[in-house]
Formats: structure tokens, C-alpha cells, sequence
């Protein structure tokens, strides 16, 4: 059911810094820079590492609590790709966990989701048009 990670998540209350940090870090600006969120394509599978700007935490763009929000370190979000979310979250659902952001349509084609698990981690999952651009490129090559 989990087919791969997507996308990594980490909250930076100073956006600018963060961007700045992150981009010597990685070698490479990022690809996607928008006032709320901001994302490089980095290693081997070119997995998504993105920041949320904190000023979103706990808005209709993030549910899950930053550390600024909780006053100390928070965890970040992975999500994993599925070919369907909603059946994912169906499934998570009978199984016991508890839904925190419902199915969310984030634009050309992504959908995303977060559940907390029956012990509070938070698994986050998303149908992922990059993700699949990836395989089928991996597919493709010899």
C-alpha cells in the first residue's frame, strides 16, 4: 500500500534563513519557492524535502502543530505516495487510527492526507504526480 516517500516536511519560523541554510545544504535552490512552502528535489530518487513557513502551522495549508507552535522540537511529516487516498485513509481508519487533515486537493494533482496513528505518531500520505514521474523514469532507463 505504501508505495514510496515523497515528501519530507519541516517548519522554519524564520522563512528566509531557512531557505538560505537549506540551499547551501542542498547545493541548489529550490525548485518550488512560494510564500507558505518552499521545496528542493534532492539524492538519488530526487525525494522532495520541503519547508512549511511556521506562520501556517495549525491553518487550512498545515493541521500538524510546528515547534514553535508547541514550544519545543516537532517532528516532521513524511509523506508516502498511494494511488488512493481515500481508500488509504478508509483503511487507516478501520484500523484504528484517527484522521487530523482530511484528503486535501493541493493543486495540479496532488492530494494529501494525515492521520495520527493509535500511539500519536503522525503518518502522512499523498497521491504524488512527481512520485510516479520518477518510477516510470527509473523504468524507462536500461
Amino acid at each position: 500500500m505504501l508505495r514510496g516517500l515523497t515528501t519530507t516536511s519541516f517548519y522554519a519560523s524564520d522563512f528566509d534563513a531557512a531557505r538560505a541554510w537549506y540551499t547551501e545544504l542542498f547545493g541548489i535552490p529550490p525548485y518550488m519557492d512560494t510564500p507558505g512552502y518552499m521545496e528542493w528535489r534532492i539524492g538519488d530518487y530526487r525525494h522532495e524535502f520541503g519547508i512549511i513557513n511556521s506562520a501556517y502551522a495549525g491553518s487550512e495549508m498545515a493541521k500538524v502543530p510546528s515547534p514553535d507552535t508547541i514550544g519545543g522540537p516537532a517532528g516532521a511529516v513524511v509523506f508516502w505516495h498511494v494511488d488512493d487516498v481515500q481508500a488509504v485513509l478508509d483503511k487507516l481508519l478501520t484500523m484504528g487510527a484517527k484522521e487530523l487533515d482530511a484528503p486535501r486537493d493541493r493543486g495540479t494533482g496532488f492530494i494529501t492526507a494525515t492521520v495520527t496513528d493509535p500511539w500519536g505518531n503522525v503518518l502522512g500520505f499523498m497521491y504524488n504526480p512527481h512520485y510516479l514521474e520518477v518510477l516510470a523514469s527509473l523504468k524507462d532507463q536500461p
